[in-house]
């Protein structure tokens, strides 16, 4: 099969076309012959060689995928080939084929194309856990999240809506801002504004999503109400800041986070139950749908990356791996 690898950790032209053997769907995994790829700062990072896949994971980029089923392996009886999904991947995304645990595919939800469905994964089960499940997000409440027009972004904004939240967002130009405020969020341009000032004046964040930590995190905490919750799940600014834990203790405030792709896949099978239980319904119902910046080919992967990596994009990045849906 025609694949994307990572020649040596480096910049973008690192990525090279490469033959490689199409995987075997083993116990309790199906294989997917991927027509969509979705792109995303983890694969830039792994590339960089600052974020290994875990044991037993394909060294190849790429976390998510729309496509059919190509073969199921011993003990699958929820999918047969044919069927048409998006799933999250271990990586070996930037590929033909690519397999993974059956229970983290889901079906397509009705009225999205395979493009559509392959922006899903990765943004969904991320913000989904972090803000639903970690973070207890509930109607009325006040949500902040950090780079609102990523991908992440543009999904924390419309599920949070969808729930019944009031949003605020950052952003760096008046061109995000305004995807942004269209998706239904207080766009904040942080480059002219303060967001805890602002935030503040509102009454304070009950819940902020962050992906930018370094100093950041403080100033997080300055703006969160009482019983606020603070949920990091990167670092693009870096991981360490100082912090004032009286703060904390005071106001009962909770600061917690996580990372998606080193969880168990039980762990990953219960997010994507979550998934298709409660937020296929608000995409299907029109109240979500994933924001798509650009596509590319396979063969142009470098170029989607340097895209990310110039951080101006709005929504998701994609990979066209095939033209036959």
């Amino acid at each position: 099969m025609q694949a994307i690898e990572i020649s040596s950790p480096g910049g973008a032209e690192v990525l090279r076309p490469a033959n490689r053997p199409v995987p075997v769907a083993g116990h309790g995994q199906i294989l997917i012959r991927i027509i969509w790829a979705g792109v995303n700062r983890p694969d830039v990072l792994q590339r960089a060689g600052s974020y290994s896949p875990p044991p037993g994971a394909s060294d190849l980029p790429g976390l998510e995928c729309a496509g059919e089923v190509a073969a199921v392996g011993p003990g699958v009886t929820r999918w047969k080939p044919g069927d048409r999904v998006c799933a999250l991947l271990p990586g070996g995304g930037y590929a033909e084929y690519a397999s993974c645990p059956a229970e983290h595919a889901l079906p397509i939800p009705k009225g999205l194309s395979l493009q559509e469905a392959a922006a899903l994964p990765e943004t969904a089960f991320t913000v989904w856990s972090n803000v639903v499940m970690r973070g207890g997000l509930q109607p009325g409440e006040r949500f902040l999240v950090h780079g609102g027009s990523s991908g992440i972004g543009t999904m924390a904004i419309q599920i949070a809506r969808a729930l019944g939240a009031r949003v605020w967002t950052t952003a760096g130009s008046a061109e995000k801002c305004a995807a942004c405020a269209k998706l239904g969020a207080t766009a904040i341009n942080y480059r002219e504004e303060d967001f805890v000032t602002l935030l503040r004046e509102a009454g304070g964040a009950d819940l902020i999503l962050d992906m930018v930590g370094g100093d950041y995190i403080a100033r997080n905490i300055r703006c969160l109400a009482d019983d606020g919750r603070l949920v990091m799940i990167a670092f693009l600014a870096g991981p360490k800041a100082g912090i004032n834990f009286a703060q904390i203790m005071a106001r009962r405030l909770t600061v917690t986070g996580s990372t998606l792709r080193p969880q168990s896949d039980l762990a990953k099978a219960r997010i994507a139950d979550e998934l298709q239980t409660r937020l296929w319904p608000l995409i299907e119902a029109g109240a979500v749908r994933p924001l798509i910046d650009s596509t590319y080919p396979l063969r142009e992967a470098a170029e989607a990356h340097r895209r990310m990596e110039g951080s101006s994009h709005i929504g998701k990045i994609l990979l066209q791996v095939s033209s036959k849906e």
